[in-house]
């Protein structure tokens, strides 16, 4: 079988796909194991994808090699993408009809609170590296490489990671781009369980009312000031796949623009295609009598499509980032980097919840869904979806998440570039 540029053998294909079905299955069980009322729910993939890499890293490997060279991290990496462009896209597409309504109405709030996160990671990364440099044996230049890999790797952020491996190849070369790689790879284990459990954590200690926090995160005010469509709608396709994969690619190359080094990357990209194709929801092709009838093109997937690529995503991506980030865990792992890494993912979280709470005047959900963005957590905003039992605080994650994507790519490179 062709795969990546050479001849796999089938054997090893199957061995990817029993693996990952395995993952999926094994996943969901840990994911089910309730304490308290606290359970890792779809993070518990990312448990067992990590596991996996650990262990058989290396087995997968050989499977997927060609004459001595393994395509195996191309495999892992394509389905992470992949996992990525479902889920984010999904997300902008549940979140588009409400988002821009709540938008306006919060959005001092929503940029005020993202900077908040962000910074409050990036001081508590500095001061870590404070503490670290009366004991460390790295050079200041590979603390503080080391330091921007736990502080990408704390809020699970990728443009960071990638912003500051390009920030450390300039200062220093090849040699601070691999201390940016390790502290990556241990912090991102609890940055991503350590958010996940955050907002399941919360509600029970505030003893919420979930139905009353939904009613207070509810936008039937806006859906109510927008004039019905009477007229025909044609639908592409009955599960809306069609207009669901133009969204992404169109997210894909709006992703791919750069300014500079920055750009929205696929994430950005594929949120912002998804939230106006999910706010306009329909192209107008003929009009009669005003907006009210004529005849239209549905560029809105239903809600069923929408919630199986939503979590089917999510599991692609966990896994993906789960093997690759398990084959080297063990052998980078150090307890005191871990603490760092835990302490740059808690505190962002505390500080931010607390001033979205007392200073912000967020309602619950509001303050949790813009802490999954705040945070860039892809995996919590899934888990919140479920904790909460609506799909709208996905829009408080969307608003959040494009100021906390500039403003941690920003402190990323700016840790390296002064420490």
């Amino acid at each position: 079988m062709s795969l990546f540029g050479g001849v796999v053998p089938i054997t090893g294909v199957t061995f990817l796909m029993f693996s990952l079905l395995a993952i999926i299955g094994l996943g969901y069980l840990l994911g089910r194991i309730t304490i308290k009322g606290v359970s890792l729910g779809t993070a518990g993939v990312f448990i067992v994808a990590l596991l996996y890499g650990c262990l058989f890293y290396g087995t997968l490997e050989t499977q997927l090699s060609v004459e001595g060279v393994s395509y195996v991290s191309n495999a892992l990496k394509i389905v992470e993408n992949m996992g990525l462009i479902l889920f984010v896209t999904a997300v902008g597409f549940i979140a588009g009809p409400k988002f821009f309504g709540n938008f306006v109405r919060n959005f001092k709030s929503y940029i005020l609170l993202g900077i908040v996160i962000i910074i409050s990671g990036g001081i508590a990364c500095v001061l870590c590296l404070l503490i670290e440099s009366n004991f460390t044996e790295l050079t200041p230049d590979e603390l503080s490489a080391m330091m921007a890999g736990l502080l990408a790797g704390s809020l699970t952020s990728t443009p960071a990671f990638s912003a500051a491996k390009e920030a450390a190849v300039a200062k220093g070369g090849e040699a601070l781009e691999a201390s940016v790689s390790v502290g990556y790879g241990i912090a991102y284990l609890f940055g991503v369980i350590g958010v996940v459990l955050f907002v399941q954590v919360i509600p029970k200690l505030l003893k919420a009312d979930m139905a009353k926090e939904r009613a207070f995160i509810s936008d039937s005010d806006d859906d109510s000031k927008k004039k019905s469509f009477a007229g025909k709608i044609l639908e592409i396709d009955d599960f809306g796949i069609m207009p669901f994969a133009l969204a992404a690619v169109i997210g894909v190359f709006i992703g791919s623009a750069k300014a500079g080094n920055f750009s929205l990357t696929t994430t950005g990209g594929c949120l912002l295609t998804a939230l106006v194709f999910g706010h306009f929801s329909k192209i107008v092709l003929r009009r009669t009598k005003g907006d009210r009838q004529g005849v239209a093109i549905s560029i809105m997937p239903p809600d069923k499509t929408l919630k199986v690529f939503r979590e089917f995503g999510l599991v692609l991506f966990l896994m993906g980032a789960g093997i690759s980030g398990g084959a080297r865990f063990v052998e980078l792992f150090q307890p005191v980097y871990f603490l760092y890494g835990i302490i740059m993912t808690v505190l962002p979280m505390i500080l931010g919840f607390l001033f979205a709470k007392f200073v912000l005047k967020l309602k619950l959900l509001n303050n949790l869904g813009s802490i999954t963005g705040g945070m860039t957590s892809t995996p919590a905003l899934g888990t919140l979806i479920h904790v909460a039992g609506t799909e709208d605080v996905a829009a408080a994650y969307a608003a959040t998440y494009p100021i906390a994507l500039i403003t941690v790519v920003l402190v990323s490179q700016l840790v390296i570039l002064l420490f």
